[in-house]
């Protein structure tokens, strides 16, 4: 368990947001979502959710941990594929139910669990009003 825990998100809401302290707001579940991009190129790899250890752990080790909604249980990201997830920078929004961190890649530098690169590798395409279709982009391969 890390060393680290959070105080209650304040009531006052100016002090959520212009204070310097760290007090996640996080929802029913006890998550908030994280947004990864990568620390160099800006591009977008991945939405995950942080739980308070996740982000604890995140914050003591360097390393990016989420919680997995569907295995319901704390995921360090490259654990098992060695594409972990070196923290450069990390923000929360204004009021502190969100987490942007910027990350350096590791291994082959595949964000998402089907190997690309990054988890948004469809793109929506407009057809006409009211319908869509999904294409794959080829950019995002790993």
């Amino acid at each position: 368990m890390p060393d680290i825990q959070f105080a209650p998100a304040p009531d006052d809401k100016q002090v959520l947001e212009i204070g310097s302290d760290l007090t996640p707001r996080f929802d029913a579940n006890g998550l908030v979502t994280a947004v990864a991009t990568d620390a160099d190129t800006g591009d977008v790899l991945m939405l995950a959710h942080m739980n308070a250890e996740a982000l604890a752990l995140s914050i003591e080790t360097g390393i990016a941990h989420y919680w997995s909604r569907s295995r319901k249980q704390l995921w360090k990201k490259g654990e098992t594929s060695g594409n972990f997830q070196k923290i450069a920078e990390m923000r929360v929004d204004c009021d502190q139910d969100a987490v942007w961190i910027k990350v350096r890649p590791q291994g082959d530098r595949a964000a998402c669990h089907t190997g690309r690169r990054s988890c948004f590798y469809r793109s929506v395409h407009l057809n006409e009003v009211g319908t869509a279709e999904l294409q794959t982009d080829p950019i995002t391969e790993s």
